[in-house]
């Protein structure tokens, strides 16, 4: 056997010894748990046969407590690059079977690598987590592993999309750096975040709970909203993160992809002409006129959990993707609070960093009152709402189907926040606030003084809604700038996507404003 021959057999033997990962035992246990192993999910990830791996031969260089003499293979990480439906991409999975995934030096700058090369290819970056937390044996160097990365996540933060997949525990500083990503999917009953585990909670505060209590998907996704995705199992998440991606283009100077449909954009829809219900007490779902009007009525809704008196959502109209923020009318009747505030905001913010078009659907009363939202800082929260849509330079249309009250009027990206294009349907209510309220304010000592109290009250009433109660007082001032057949909406919403898709919008140089947060 010649000189090259053997040396690729050693090649090939080294390489077989890293593909079985921490050894079959370890992998068994994996898979028994419902969870695929790290290069499962790669192979899963990207299209078939593209998928090349970088720093595959790594190894790690600690030598205390011990460590000189554990084998990691590929020291606990999968890196590489790809194709996603024909579409580059780098990514990295953490190998939970190679000494739990933790993360140390070498770890690290794999995981660094790639980030650097995704960011000056200019195509997204995915990270798949499932790892024990630092390798506490490489003390500092593992710290130092993570604070490389978080300042990467931020560089590279608005330029490539940063998609984040929980597939296991992730807890410590660990978590830092999936939640400075864009999007954080994670699977039900196997996945975890935290920054301090079960057992410390309860040493320190007394306070017993379980791993899923505590940073499970449903609660990240339904409490905290740090998730944005709640995933069946591994499998479910890389699919829905194909999804995903389809809607968004490989980084900031691009626009997203255009997609062939089948849905006539000059389809009119009847149905919606019925959607409102005749009395304002009751309420309706958006999401009925969200499927109504985007092609062939798909949609992929992101933080479906978290704030539902919100809807966000990404959707194409005529093949191009949009951005959909909409008020919810069958939860808390719409009303905006801290919650939703924060939850529109880091989605309008993000479709305005990857040049999605935004959609609102205003159907808002107010914000939600109490002393818990005030001392929650629902002023600086819903502060936010102003100020993303203020800052988005992406076209931004609005449609207000119904009540459109007060600042949450403002808030809903009205004209004076910089939509470029406002319809409304005729059954659109703009003003101050409901026409109750409003008359009991203006009117309230001639009600008082009146000889029948509640009949001039009813009277006032029904005066405020003659003049206020309808879109067609904005529509004279301009505020509105067609009252439309709601039939009409996907039609004329595609027009106006149309012929704004090519908006350009400069705004005074500086550094970075200083948002509410």
């Amino acid at each position: 056997m010649g000189i090259v021959k053997e040396k690729i057999k050693d090649l090939k033997a080294r390489e077989a010894r890293i593909l079985e990962m921490g050894g079959d035992k370890l992998v068994a246990k994996q898979k028994e748990g419902g969870k695929l192993t790290a290069r499962e999910r790669l192979d899963k990830l990207f299209d078939e046969g593209t998928f090349r791996e970088i720093d595959m031969l790594v190894q790690h260089r600690c030598v205390n407590f011990g460590m000189a003499d554990v084998d990691i293979p590929s020291d606990g990480v999968v890196t590489g690059h790809g194709l996603v439906d024909g579409r580059p991409l780098f990514a990295y999975a953490q190998d939970f079977t190679s000494r739990a995934g933790s993360l140390g030096e070498m770890q690290a700058k794999k995981i660094c690598k790639v980030m650097d090369m995704a960011l000056k290819a200019g195509v997204p970056f995915i990270g798949i987590n499932d790892s024990g937390g630092a390798r506490i044996q490489e003390g500092v160097d593992a710290l130092s592993g993570y604070g490389q990365i978080f300042y990467r996540n931020s560089v590279a933060s608005g330029v490539i999309p940063q998609i984040s997949a929980i597939m296991g525990t992730t807890a410590g500083g660990a978590v830092y750096s999936p939640a400075m990503t864009d999007f954080i999917f994670m699977v039900k009953n196997t996945s975890y975040m935290f920054i301090t585990g079960p057992e410390v909670i309860k040493s320190v505060t007394g306070e017993e709970i379980d791993f899923e209590s505590l940073g499970g998907a449903m609660t990240h996704n339904e409490k905290s909203g740090v998730a944005q995705f709640a995933c069946e199992n591994d499998a479910d998440a890389i699919d829905q993160i194909k999804c995903l991606l389809s809607y968004l283009p490989a980084n900031n100077m691009e626009e997203p992809p255009v997609v062939e449909t089948d849905d006539d954009p000059m389809r009119i829809e009847d149905a919606l002409n019925d959607i409102i219900p005749d009395s304002p007490n009751q309420s309706y779902d958006v999401r009925d006129v969200i499927t109504a009007i985007v092609d062939n009525g798909e949609y992929f809704e992101p933080h479906k959990y978290f704030a539902t008196n919100i809807l966000t959502a990404f959707a194409r109209l005529n093949g191009r993707s949009v951005g959909i923020i909409a008020n919810q009318p069958t939860v808390m009747a719409g009303c905006l609070d801290i919650n939703a505030s924060d939850k529109a905001t880091r989605f309008i913010r993000f479709c305005d960093a990857f040049n999605i078009p935004l959609l609102t659907i205003a159907d808002v009363p107010g914000y939600l009152p109490g002393s818990q939202q005030e001392w929650g800082g629902i002023i600086r929260h819903g502060a936010k709402l102003l100020w993303c849509y203020s800052e988005a330079t992406v076209p931004k249309l609005l449609l207000v189907t119904r009540k459109d009250y007060g600042g949450s009027y403002l808030a809903m990206c009205s004209k004076d926040l910089g939509a470029d294009m406002a319809f409304a349907w005729p059954t659109a209510e703009i003003a101050v606030m409901g026409a109750s309220g409003a008359s009991n304010i203006i009117h309230r000592k001639e009600i008082k003084d009146a000889d029948n109290p509640k009949a001039k009250r009813e009277e006032k009433i029904a005066e405020y809604e003659e003049l206020f109660s309808n879109p067609y007082c904005a529509a004279q001032r301009g505020y509105i700038d067609a009252v439309i057949e709601p039939a009409e909406t996907r039609v004329r919403l595609i027009d106006a996507l149309e012929i704004m898709c090519s908006k350009r919008e400069l705004r005074p140089a500086k550094k970075h404003g200083n948002i509410p947060m």
